[in-house]
C-alpha cells in the first residue's frame, strides 16, 4: 500500500461520524434511518437487535447503528458505545405518557455513562406529522423541560432537541446538518 493510499484512506476516516441510534421501543428510529436513505417507510417492522446503515451526505460518511429499543434489549445497549461520536435519542412525539421512562433510560444508559462523556447528543422528537403545528414548540419545550438536559448537559453546544416526521422527512434535514457541524 503506498503513501498516497494510506493518506486517501486516512481522509476518509476523519469524515466518518458513528451515530448510535436509541430510544425507547416504537419511537420511529428506524423509520427516521429509512427516510435519511430515501427508502421506504411503509412497511417497518421493531428492530430485532441492531442494523447499520451507512449514508453519505456533504462529503461525510454517517454509520448509523440502529439499535433495538425493547425493554429486553437496553441492557445491552452499553456494547455499541465504542467508537461512537454522537447519540440520536429518538422519542415518540404522541406517547407523552412514555416520556419519564424516556428520561430515565437516556439518564441511566447514556448520559451517565462514562464511555459516553463528552460525546454529541441529539433529542429527536417524532411523528410531529401526527400533531398540530401550534402545539409544536410547546411539545419541544416540554420535552426539553422533562429531559432536563439543561442540567444533564450543561455544554449548551453538545446537545440539540430537533422536531422530525419519520413519516414525511420534516425536519430530517436539519438532524444530518447539525451532526456534521459538530467538531469531533
Amino acid at each position: 500500500m503506498g503513501l498516497l493510499t494510506i493518506i486517501k484512506k486516512q481522509k476518509q476516516k476523519d469524515n466518518e461520524i458513528r451515530i448510535l441510534t436509541l430510544g425507547l421501543d416504537n419511537a420511529g428510529k428506524t423509520t427516521i434511518i429509512k427516510q435519511m436513505l430515501g427508502e421506504d417507510t411503509e412497511a417497518i417492522s421493531p428492530t430485532m437487535g441492531f442494523a447499520i446503515n451507512t449514508l453519505n451526505y456533504a462529503n461525510y460518511t454517517l454509520n448509523f447503528w440502529d439499535v433495538g429499543g425493547q425493554q429486553s434489549l437496553r441492557t445491552f445497549w452499553g456494547n455499541y458505545f465504542d467508537k461512537t461520536d454522537l447519540v440520536m435519542w429518538v422519542i415518540d412525539g404522541l406517547s407523552i405518557e412514555r416520556l419519564n421512562e424516556s428520561y430515565q433510560e437516556l439518564r441511566q444508559k447514556v448520559i451517565l455513562q462514562d464511555r459516553l462523556f463528552g460525546i454529541y447528543l441529539i433529542v429527536v422528537i417524532n411523528k410531529i406529522d401526527l400533531i398540530k403545528q401550534e402545539d409544536w414548540q410547546l411539545l419541544k419545550q416540554r420535552i426539553t423541560n422533562e429531559l432536563n438536559l439543561n442540567q444533564q448537559i450543561p455544554e449548551k453546544e453538545k446537545w440539540k432537541v430537533q422536531l422530525v416526521s419519520g413519516k414525511s422527512g420534516y425536519g430530517i434535514n436539519e438532524i444530518l446538518d447539525w451532526i456534521i457541524s459538530r467538531e469531533y
